[in-house]
């Protein structure tokens, strides 16, 4: 006999599963790279993971919420700097609550061109480097284990039954959807991705754990290509202090800063 309360937990889930796939077949048919325009890079949004009662992973002294928004900060600066004519939007520019949710919607609203989310990473204390993600199947356990961190914050939102269309983090196959809502900009995802972590090694001096791809919830739904940024592990005692000094940050955000540069000069079009 089956429970009705497992019963219609599986319901909701098989919805949800229906209206995402929907919904994405809507978004490449919209959103196909075919149907773009000519195009330049005009905008940009900048999202500082975590915030407000959010913290994010914990170092031995810092929080990743405190690092990401001092990263995201400066990049925005520095990219303002070299391209006047680009638009920087940032999701936060203090320490404040905000839904995964809203951070993609924001987004879309801005019709951005490209969107980047930096994180700090969490692990053992002996685990470091940067790691790039882009919206994905999980190719490994690690990335499952990176993408189910990122995504808990969404159990501190009051209705995220309802913002993500029944979303449950718990449940493996919910993450198979994501894969179809950024297909249409993968290819350009991962070049930037790419640069990203050849700046972080050879400009910034840090170790590459490579691009990677998971499924995260702030990424979902972004109508552009996205990344998510693990700048270093606030876990590691070395790293932590490196991304707390002021060369640190400078070389993180100047090697983000380049990729983006680089990135733009390959993809604008006349």
């Amino acid at each position: 006999m089956v429970h009705k309360g497992s019963q219609s937990r599986n319901n909701h889930a098989s919805r949800w599963l229906i209206r995402s796939f929907l919904t994405a077949i809507l978004v490449l048919g919209v959103f196909s790279p075919t149907g773009l325009r000519a195009f330049k890079l005009r905008t940009v949004v900048i999202d500082a993971g975590h915030g407000g009662h959010d913290s994010g992973c914990l170092g031995a002294k810092s929080k990743e919420k405190d690092v990401a928004l001092k990263l995201a900060t400066e990049v925005g600066r520095k990219i303002r700097a070299k391209h006047p004519d680009v638009k920087v939007v940032y999701t936060r520019q203090d320490d404040r609550f905000l839904e995964l949710h809203q951070r993609a919607s924001l987004a879309n609203r801005e019709q951005a061109d490209l969107f980047i989310s930096i994180h700090l990473n969490s692990a053992k204390p002996t685990a470091y480097g940067t790691e790039t993600y882009t919206q994905g199947l999980h190719v490994t356990e690690a990335n499952l284990s990176v993408s189910k961190r990122e995504n808990a914050s969404i159990l501190m939102e009051s209705d995220y039954v309802q913002n993500y269309d029944g979303f449950n983090p718990g449940d493996p196959t919910a993450h198979i959807v994501f894969e179809l809502f950024q297909s249409a900009y993968r290819n350009q995802s991962v070049r930037l991705a790419g640069l990203v972590e050849e700046q972080f090694k050879t400009l910034a001096g840090r170790h590459s754990r490579g691009v990677k791809q998971a499924g995260f919830l702030v990424l979902y739904r972004t109508t552009m290509p996205a990344l998510l940024i693990e700048a270093g592990f606030l876990t590691n005692p070395q790293e932590e202090r490196f991304l707390n000094t002021t060369e640190g940050e400078d070389k993180i955000t100047t090697a983000i800063a380049q990729a983006f540069s680089q990135y733009k000069k390959e993809t604008d079009q006349p």
